[in-house]
């Protein structure tokens, strides 16, 4: 419960409350959503001419363009943002803004400027269908430029393109699949005298479980998984960049490669600037010098301000004036938080 202290002005002859911590926060917050909210009025006055805002509506432009969208950060189905999360990637939003140059005649193209360790399989696959959907339905060339880092989902969604053109001091590759770390608590609990108790429909209904020893069969059950998605990675991989089967299993080992390796392995196709991928796509492709590339950019609008104090408030709020976790309140605190594990198409190297 937290400590109160009430002094007394004998001049004004009134009580006063002190200044307190969730006060000061509180205070805190107010200040950065207005800096927040200057910067994004700041970033939108300096927008160059050749980007163009995507409001979550429909995109149509009036002249001939080569579409660019940013695949950044982690690529996951959700679509939360903000001070509190680390996720500039907003998956609907693409999946939209590609639906929306399908049917514009004045789009000539489209490039992936990726800066992406990958992310979840469900989301890497429905955003790689999503490419392939637009190079079907359209003819129109799709490029891959690989910025600082384009590995594991970030590399799966660019292994279709036309054409992958890597920034030299890129990182790519890590072609492979992995399991979100399970932890085996066991030894704790029975540390501290805990016993816990599940009840379930079937023996490998809760394998996984940080509580219960995994079994053999668990494993093999759960590497199947992990196997099945490495195939349709591997597969995906020799289609697009038209290499034997057994080859891409040599080089998919989950390595991460650097831009040189990478073109030496035919996993890139060139080493250069994003304005070299632009001129090799117009040149390639005989675009006229009329058409330009156009930064299609999510729009930050005040939504972005409103999820970061109500989710801000509601975890400084709430959480009372603890001095620190105990060893117990940690234990449980992992008990709580590893229940669940993700199979993904994320590299855990990061630049």
């Amino acid at each position: 419960m937290e400590n109160r202290v009430n002094t007394f002005d004998s001049q004004a002859g009134k009580t006063k409350k002190p200044f307190t911590w969730k006060k000061g926060i509180l205070v805190f917050l107010i200040i950065l959503a207005v800096i927040i909210a200057a910067g994004i009025l700041i970033r939108g006055h300096m927008k160059s001419s050749d980007a163009v805002i995507g409001d979550g509506g429909t995109l149509k432009l009036s002249d001939p363009y080569i579409g660019v969208l940013s695949v950044e950060g982690t690529i996951s189905e959700s679509d939360t943002s903000g001070l509190l999360s680390s996720s500039s990637y907003h998956h609907s939003w693409i999946l939209s803004r590609i639906d929306d140059m399908i049917k514009d005649s004045n789009n000539k193209g489209m490039i992936l400027y990726v800066n992406s360790p990958g992310g979840s399989v469900y989301a890497s696959d429905e955003l790689y269908l999503a490419i392939r959907h637009y190079q079907k339905k359209t003819g129109r060339p799709v490029y891959s430029y690989m910025a600082s880092e384009a590995a594991s989902g970030g590399y799966y969604i660019s292994s279709n393109c036309n054409r992958i053109v890597a920034n030299r001091n890129c990182w790519t590759g890590s072609i492979g699949v992995t399991l979100g770390t399970m932890y085996d608590i066991t030894g704790l609990l029975k540390k501290y005298g805990i016993r816990t108790v599940t009840i379930t429909s079937g023996k490998n209904k809760a394998m996984g479980s940080s509580t219960v020893k995994m079994t053999g069969e668990q494993k093999k059950i759960l590497q199947g998984l992990v196997d099945e998605a490495y195939e349709q990675f591997t597969g995906i991989v020799a289609e697009g960049r038209n290499m034997s089967l057994k080859k891409v299993r040599k080089l998919a080992d989950g390595r991460i490669y650097t831009a040189k390796q990478a073109k030496k392995l035919g996993l890139v196709d060139q080493i250069g600037t994003y304005d070299e991928a632009v001129a090799d796509m117009k040149a390639r492709y005989k675009m006229s010098s009329a058409v330009k590339a156009k930064q299609i950019e999510y729009d930050e609008n005040t939504g972005f301000l409103q999820s970061l104090l109500s989710e801000s408030l509601s975890r400084v709020l709430g959480k009372g004036n603890s001095s620190g976790a105990s060893e117990l309140e940690a234990l449980k605190s992992v008990m709580q938080e590893n229940q669940t594990f993700t199979i993904t198409y994320l590299s855990q190297v990061r630049k």
